[in-house]
């Protein structure tokens, strides 16, 4: 994997904190970084895969209605 050096700005006692969760874990500054932006985009990215899976599922399924609604929200909430 090919790597880019970055500059972030960060908020002097979020980096205080996250110094103190990477020392704690074993871990550099750096590879905390690293780490968590890999997990954001790896949950981002399987969350764009279920989208689109259930997207496709969607687009087959029949409801019977043809795309037309002959009711009303009142309608079925009727009391």
């Amino acid at each position: 994997m090919d790597y880019q050096n970055v500059t972030l700005s960060i908020p002097k006692e979020i980096l205080k904190k996250a110094k103190i969760l990477a020392i704690e874990r074993g871990w550099s500054l750096s590879g905390l970084m690293s780490r968590l932006l890999e997990e954001s985009v790896t949950k981002q990215d399987a969350y764009c895969q279920a989208r689109e899976h259930h997207l496709k599922v969607l687009e087959k399924l029949d409801l019977g209605t043809g795309g037309r609604v002959d009711w009303s929200r009142e309608d079925l909430y009727e009391r």
